[in-house]
């Protein structure tokens, strides 16, 4: 039996674009982003391939799930985050999508 568990982040309401600003300007974080889009259902944490340590990489991860920018839950041992479309859509329309679509 496989349990499921949510790491604590900010409900939509108390979600400040200023945070998620903040938290897409770093470059290993914008690339975080755009790994989790490709994958709407989630993919873990570990999976996500990064030119950093796993300290930073956790780091990286804390900081996107606490601005709102994503959701991460826990399945056995691994750490499963997903981007929180719906509620940056629901905020902030278009903001996820242009940021997205920017070159690289």
């Amino acid at each position: 039996m496989s349990t499921s568990k949510a790491l604590p982040q900010p409900d939509r309401e108390e979600i400040r674009v200023e945070a998620v600003l903040q938290a897409l300007g770093e470059p290993v974080r914008l690339q975080i982003v755009r790994a989790l889009a490709d994958v709407p259902e989630g993919i873990a944490c570990g999976e996500i391939e990064l030119p950093v340590t796993a300290s930073t990489r956790a780091h990286h991860l804390r900081t996107l799930r606490e601005a709102g920018v994503l959701s991460t839950h826990t399945e056995g041992t691994r750490r499963i985050s997903k981007l929180r479309r719906e509620d940056l859509e629901e905020l902030y329309p278009g903001l996820l999508n242009g940021i997205l679509a920017a070159r690289r």
